[in-house]
Formats: structure tokens, sequence, C-alpha cells
């Protein structure tokens, strides 16, 4: 007997929930994705109970085609299907790398052979994982300046010298690419670009997982990198614990899942304990409910509060030499322990310098003094709020003018801002003077 469907309020209202879940389209049937399979499989890649699918919330990942119970092996990809520097030195770059006069590092490498490939496509042998790869990212170093500028004062330093360092990859590697003039029939300038190698850079370094390799005649500097089709579209849970390793024994990466996986529920992976600065500032994105998630204080800032203390730069001097200038932050659990450290270091007169040391090793300080240190962190924090809510009315301004091309990159730098502000609001009411 065929069950009636209940038509009450309490029915009406659990549907509407249902549907309002997160939902998931599979992809696995899109001519890119065939193409990307097949690819693999004539490397040796099996079945697998992974399949490509677009998530509501998080855009493309992998979903589940069973249950995957705890420990249980999440995806197996074979060596062979792994894009590394031996692939790179095996290919039709190999020769011209080997005989080149100086040994260019594993990154340079990896980034040469994916601009070439994607220059060569459709037809060249990698065209099936370039065509799924993005065709632009949201690191920093794709940032307009306009955005840059809303990033927070130390994100906003990390993400110019990102940028330097692939001008920089790009300037001082020139005469390389002339060497490489054989392999393509337009000037080598038209073809290796500052944006070709940016997007190759990013690539490697959104993508690649870990992979010691063993030191090579023809390269220079750690060779640590592999570009893993079809298992990089997994995406990263802060929350999710998985174990990821080369295993020689079966002679490919392998990801296991600690905790288990529903069936038909999206798979995830932990790119490690990293708070949502440093995911924008490696991976290009924030992670939604990150409990690593800091604001971090700024030397500059705590220069700026505390400018009237006439010894002020000799106990800077001191925290810097100890390595106590980094990493100062607060949560919305409070301030960090570092931050603390440091301002009870700053809160000590000059006379009492041999304090200074024990101070950073624990020692307590009076009431008074921690009193001041609890005044200055909730000034700190006011400063840094001030400066948020600034950047936030400036990415709204943007944001009304629908600049579709910076559009993806403001929402980023929003959430961003939007979380340092609820994070700093949370640390203010925990702190009572």
């Amino acid at each position: 007997m065929k069950r009636k469907r209940p038509n009450g309020r309490v029915a009406r209202k659990r549907r509407r929930k249902r549907n309002s879940q997160l939902q998931s389209v599979s992809v696995c049937h899109q001519a890119s994705y065939v193409r990307l399979m097949r690819f693999l499989n004539r490397k040796g890649f099996a079945s697998t109970i992974l399949q490509p699918a677009h998530f509501s919330d998080t855009g493309r990942g992998l979903k589940t085609l069973k249950t995957i119970k705890p420990g249980h092996l999440l995806i197996h990809l074979p060596q062979s299907c792994l894009l590394t520097t031996t692939t790179v030195l095996n290919s039709y770059l190999g020769p011209l790398i080997k005989s080149w006069r100086s040994r260019p590092s594993p990154l340079l490498v990896l980034c040469v052979f994916l601009v070439l490939e994607r220059h060569r496509s459709p037809f060249s042998e990698w065209y099936p994982y370039i065509d799924v790869l993005p065709a632009t990212y949201t690191c920093p170093v794709y940032f307009a300046d306009d955005v840059i500028e809303l990033l927070p004062s130390l994100v906003q330093r990390q993400a110019l010298e990102q940028r330097t360092l692939v001008q920089e990859l790009h300037a001082s590697n020139q005469p390389f690419f002339k060497w490489l003039q054989p392999l393509v029939v337009e000037p080598v300038e038209e073809v290796f670009t500052f944006e070709a190698l940016r997007w190759a850079w990013c690539t490697v370094n959104t993508r690649s997982v870990f992979m010691p390799h063993a030191p090579c005649q023809f390269l220079s500097g750690q060779d640590v990198c592999a570009l893993a089709p079809f298992l990089d579209l997994l995406n990263h849970r802060p929350d999710v614990q998985v174990l990821a390793n080369f295993n020689s024994a079966t002679g490919g990466y392998e990801i296991k899942s600690i905790s288990g996986i529903g069936c038909y529920q999206q798979a995830f992976i932990n790119y490690g304990s990293h708070d949502n600065q440093r995911l924008l500032l490696e991976y290009g994105f924030i992670a939604a409910n990150n409990p690593h998630s800091v604001v971090y204080v700024d030397t500059d800032l705590i220069c700026k509060v505390l400018h009237k203390d006439n010894s002020l730069h000799q106990k800077i001097k001191f925290l810097k030499q100890n390595e106590f200038l980094c990493n100062l932050t607060v949560s919305s659990e409070g301030p960090g322990w570092r931050l603390m450290a440091a301002l009870r270091v700053l809160s000590l007169p000059q006379t009492q310098f041999g304090l200074w040391k024990a101070v950073l090793l624990g020692q307590c300080l009076s009431e008074e003094q921690e009193r001041w240190c609890v005044q200055t962190i909730r000034s700190l924090c006011v400063q840094i709020l001030q400066d948020t809510d600034r950047a936030l009315e400036k990415i709204s301004h943007l944001l009304q003018l629908r600049d579709e091309s910076l559009n993806e990159q403001l929402d980023i730098v929003l959430a961003l801002r939007q979380e340092e502000k609820s994070i700093l609001g949370k640390c203010l009411e925990i702190i009572i003077l």
C-alpha cells in the first residue's frame, strides 16, 4: 500500500528544510571530466568511489558513491598519474632542461611544463588535466591594487610579497625561457608571459600534494611537490581528519578517511590547521566556521598605540631578538599567549630589564601591570575594528559599482573582514577591565 504524503504544517516545514539543504549536481557526464577519466584510466587509475560534482556551498568537489567507513581508503592515485619533475624531465622538455647552463628549481620546471602544455592544448598529452584546471585563481597574486588595499595590513604586505615573488620569478628566468624557443612557433615572449607564469605558479602552489623526491643532478633545491589530477578536486574542511601520503608499497598517492563519510556526501580533506588569512594567501579561499581563525596584531600598530613609551624601541628590539614579534593574535576566545607575553614585557619599565626574559618564560606580574596589558589589548582591538569598518565600507561601495572582474575577489575579502569583525567583537566582550 502506497504511503500518503503528509499535508500538515509540520510536513511542509520538513519539506522546506529538506529542500533548503545543500544540493549537489553530478558533472561526471561533462566532456571535460569524461576526457580526464579516460586519460587517467589509460595511466592505470582504476574506478573510483568518488564522482565529480558541483555543490551549492563549495562549488566543484567530489562526492562519494557509497559509505566510506572510518580508516578506509578514499582514493589511490597511481604514480603514473602524478605530474612531477620526473614527468617533465622524461618529456619533450627534458633535453632542454638538462642542457641548460644552470639548474632550474623544481617549481620553475613544473610551471614551465604547465605553460607549454596549456599553450599546446588541445594537442598536448596533459590537455585532459589542463582543461579542468581553473582558468584563473583567487590568490592575492591575482588581486587588483584596489582589492589588495582592503586586506588587513599583515596580509596586505604578504600579498604584495607574493606578487613580487612571481614577478621576480618571471623576470629572472627570461634567458631560460628564450632557451625554450625551439619548442614553440611563436616568439617565446608571447608564450611565457607574466600572466601565463602566474597561472602556472598558482596551479602548483594551490593544488600540489607533498611528495618528496630524491635529489636530481639537473635541478636545484628541494623537490617535494606533485600535481595529482582528480585527487585535487577534493576540497578542504578544517574539521575533517584524513591520512594522506605517497605509499611506496602500493605505488600511489593515497588518502584514508579517519572519521568516515556518508554515501552521496561531499568528501573533504584537510590542508592543515590554517587560519583563513593563511588559506587565502596559500590557496585563494577562506573556510566558513574555521576554528583556527584569528586576527593578527601588527607590530606597527603596537608601536602606534604605545608611542609615548620612551623605552619602546629597546623593548621592541628585545622582543624581535627573542622572536616574539610574529604570530601575535587575538581570537574569539581572547588574546593569544604570545601577544600577552609580548605586552607583559612592554608593560615593564626600563629599570626592570632583568625581568624581561623571565616574563617571556611565564613569570607573573602585578595586578596593575596585568590591567595595563588588558587595557592595551582593548585599545589594539578597537583600532583594528575601526580599520575593519572602514574596509567594509569601501568594499560595499566597490560592490555597488558592479565591476564583475573584481566581484569574486571582493567577496573573499568581504568574508575575511566580516570574520575579523566578529572575532574582534567577541574578544572585546571577553576582556574585562
